[in-house]
């Protein structure tokens, strides 16, 4: 798989083992081991932005880990609500829904420094959506969309406490 340029070196510590890069100004999600790119796809952030207030319906940024994994051998496009399915099963062909729905697979995030130690409470996740027409730019309401059949790739890389930087410039906070 070819990569676009990205240098790691500026990161300084990284974890060891897989961990996410998820970089808002590319809209990507990078899979890494150590500083070794894996895998890379395109992602939908936030449509306000970057941001960790309770109801802000911003991206948190700062360093995350994947606290649940939800939807494991779902088919592809199950949707959920409230981290449940709810049986209905989009397809490309389906209706065109405005809002993004919460398809495919769910990776759970929970906060990991002080600024952004309420991701979980925001209910902040990857998972796939209806609107992959829109990924590549900001749309959603404060997660990380991807591609269904994405989402199901990146799911297969996560496990439970899986490191997961997300970052609003070229910097680290």
């Amino acid at each position: 798989m070819n990569f676009e340029p990205w240098d790691t070196s500026r990161l300084g510590l990284v974890p060891k083992g897989t961990w996410f890069h998820v970089s808002v100004w590319e809209q990507k999600v990078r899979v890494l081991r150590d500083k070794e790119p894996l895998w890379e796809a395109p992602v939908s952030t936030a449509r306000l932005g970057c941001g960790e207030e309770a109801g802000s319906h911003r991206t948190p940024r700062g360093w995350h880990f994947v606290c649940e994994k939800i939807g494991e051998g779902a088919p592809l496009g199950t949707e959920f609500r409230g981290r449940k399915p709810t049986g209905f099963l989009w397809t490309p062909d389906a209706p065109f829904f405005e809002r993004s729905l919460i398809l495919t697979r769910i990776l759970w995030l929970a906060g990991m420094e002080p600024h952004n130690l309420n991701t979980r409470e925001r209910f902040i996740y990857f998972h796939g959506t209806n609107r992959e027409d829109a990924i590549g730019k900001p749309m959603s309401r404060g997660c990380i969309c991807l591609r269904n059949e994405d989402m199901i790739e990146l799911f297969e890389h996560a496990s439970i406490g899986t490191r997961v930087l997300i970052e609003e410039k070229g910097h680290r906070l």
